[in-house]
């Protein structure tokens, strides 16, 4: 990390990284495989984090192993088209089929950017409805009152964002809609694009209130403004069929990135067909990108997607409530004020008595007490997101000897942390 430091702001490629959420300083891995990850000192961690969320399957899987050999033999990037990419996303068509028609690239927030690019070109407006506490990627329109890093960093908005720029970005608290009602009816002419989190996992974990989502719906449709689900995260995490399954919601754009490339960089946006009709070069709307569609990632991706049947999805979420009662249990019997929650494979807690409905709520939650709790959890061997203000997520490789571990472990660290 000192030779890191030198060479990279904070030691890192990704600013929550480097430990400034928690202190102290960040491990360095080595190697992981299953549910769990070997730092260069040889400590074993089982880990909660999985790359922040893409690794379904856990560390190293067989599977994805042998799709990217067998790829990488017969060339690695040909900026042409392959045909892994049209079998990846007829996977994703499949389980989403209101994304009739998407485009590939190599990071969520070009996902997130193309999409909202899309919503201004096909409504000829200009501003952005987006919720406390989200995070969209770092592309300037998304950088106002984020979450994620943002929020773990405790930065309200980014530096080096023009004011012009920021201006034509509205915030509302997530899960308040007389908030959207109201922003809505002072700027619905001008509003493009509505862009939500189906479920926040870069605030920490907060579901949407029965009613939101559909209410999201219905405003966007009564204004002309667009949806725009940003799935990088929940995408086949909270349901088989991401949240149009979860919550009986479509969006008219999707964004998704993480589980859909197996632990290599893809991501795509994806929608209606009169929507993506208008991306060039049908239409005059323009995005690119060399690597987009990349063979590695895609054959990462069909793999992954090819594992992750409709059962092993169920066993993973079954054993991810195991893990959230668990902890719940755990503070009961501690006298701990904590709240958790979960859907699917995603999972996330706070360190106060009343449940989390917007990223205000998640603010007063105990932070100093989740700092001596992930690192008593850290030296006991698990390896929990450096932030509170982060999601957890669990894998096929998580089986019952392992949440049971984990649950003895984090027993133990928690008692320690409140002494």
């Amino acid at each position: 990390m000192a030779r890191a430091r030198e060479l990279f702001p904070g030691g890192v490629s990704s600013p929550v990284r480097a430990f400034r959420g928690v202190g102290g300083e960040p491990f360095v891995v080595e190697r992981g495989a299953g549910a769990r990850i070997w730092d260069v000192d040889g400590n074993e961690y089982l880990d909660y984090v999985l790359s922040w969320g893409p690794l379904v399957l856990g560390h190293a899987p067989a599977m994805v192993l042998d799709a990217l050999r067998e790829t990488m033999e017969r060339g690695t990037s040909f900026g042409i088209p392959t045909g892994l990419e049209v079998r990846l996303a007829e996977m994703v068509r499949a389980r989403m089929p209101h994304v009739e028609m998407l485009r590939f690239v190599s990071s969520g927030t070009e996902a997130t950017m193309s999409a909202l690019r899309v919503a201004r070109a096909h409504t000829g407006r200009d501003l952005l409805l987006k919720f406390d506490g989200c995070y969209h990627g770092h592309a300037d329109s998304f950088l106002v009152r984020a979450g994620s890093g943002v929020a773990t960093l405790g930065l309200p908005n980014s530096p080096g964002v023009p004011a012009a720029l920021a201006a034509l970005t509205l915030t509302a608290p997530f899960n308040d809609v007389a908030a959207v009602e109201a922003l809505m009816r002072q700027h619905a002419d001008r509003v493009a694009a509505i862009i939500v989190e189906p479920v926040i996992g870069n605030a920490g974990f907060i579901p949407p209130d029965p009613a939101f989502l559909p209410a999201l719906r219905r405003i966007a449709d009564e204004h002309g403004t667009l949806l725009i689900f940003d799935e990088v995260m929940t995408g086949f995490r909270i349901a088989f069929g991401g949240a149009a399954e979860a919550f009986g919601v479509t969006a008219d754009l999707t964004t998704l990135g993480k589980v859909i490339g197996g632990g290599l960089p893809v991501a795509a946006y994806g929608g209606r067909r009169d929507l993506m009709s208008q991306v060039a070069p049908d239409g005059p709307v323009y995005q690119a990108g060399t690597l987009s569609g990349n063979p590695l990632a895609m054959a990462a991706g069909i793999a992954t997607l090819t594992a992750l049947t409709l059962t092993l999805h169920d066993r993973i979420a079954q054993r991810t409530r195991a893990l959230v009662e668990g902890l719940r249990g755990i503070a009961a019997r501690q006298g701990v004020p904590f709240t958790a929650d979960c859907a699917g494979s995603m999972f996330g807690f706070f360190f106060r008595t009343e449940p989390v409905r917007s990223f205000a709520d998640a603010r007063t939650s105990d932070v100093e007490l989740f700092k001596r709790f992930f690192h008593a959890a850290l030296a006991r061997g698990v390896y929990l997101a450096p932030s509170p203000y982060e999601a957890g997520f669990t894998s096929a490789a998580h089986g019952d000897a392992e949440i049971t571990l984990t649950l003895e472990r984090l027993d133990a660290a928690l008692a320690e942390a409140r002494a």
